[in-house]
């Protein structure tokens, strides 16, 4: 009994490791929030703090992950993957830290596969692009989008222009993110009954 007690207090109190970090990081940002500033917000020494994940870099996975399972929950009000998409990036300006995180950790992941990040990222693109591809195909077959747009390419350019924006409006906040993704959906989108007909 004692075991299963110290193990659902373990469970806890990791969930609450991320669920303060990822406040943090939202908050403060991925660089100006440390080790030290997590472990003094859940009251734990930084070697205490680690004891609940392999290293700084899993803990920072796993904040990534958090976020995205708060997004899957979420109810973005979204008619098509495109515009799930532009939902959920019009979010992400409001939480630059998690922004910063983002492109830091994928930048990273993409040029070295032994990072901790790296089966992360390459497991969550594998997902968009499944997930998504097989909404624009259902779209296809509906008639609201192009047949001569293949979706899993459509997928991939929206995906990218994602990710390209992002870096872009940590340099320039006055870009709107959003409002380039929803611009590469309107191309695919548009004029489906005349491309149709012809």
């Amino acid at each position: 009994m004692t075991r299963r007690g110290s193990y659902a207090k373990g469970i806890a109190k990791r969930e609450q490791i991320l669920t303060v970090a990822l406040e943090l990081v939202a908050r403060q940002g991925f660089r100006r929030t440390s080790i030290r500033d997590i472990s003094e917000a859940v009251g734990l020494t930084q070697a205490g703090l680690l004891h609940y994940f392999e290293s700084k870099d899993e803990l920072w996975v796993e904040i990534l992950r958090r976020r995205d399972a708060i997004d899957d929950a979420s109810d973005w009000d979204a008619d098509d993957p495109a515009q799930l998409l532009s939902a959920i990036v019009r979010h992400n300006a409001e939480v630059p830290g998690l922004v910063q995180m983002f492109v830091n950790l994928s930048a990273a992941a993409a040029t070295d596969q032994e990072h901790p990040a790296h089966a992360y990222f390459r497991e969550r693109y594998e997902k968009s692009r499944r997930v998504m591809a097989a909404d624009f195909r259902r779209m296809q077959e509906d008639g609201r989008l192009r047949t001569d747009v293949d979706p899993d390419e459509l997928t991939s350019v929206l995906l990218a222009v994602s990710d390209g924006m992002q870096i872009q409006w940590l340099f320039d906040p006055s870009r709107d993110m959003a409002a380039h993704v929803e611009l590469v959906a309107r191309l695919a989108i548009a004029d489906v009954a005349a491309v149709s007909a012809s």
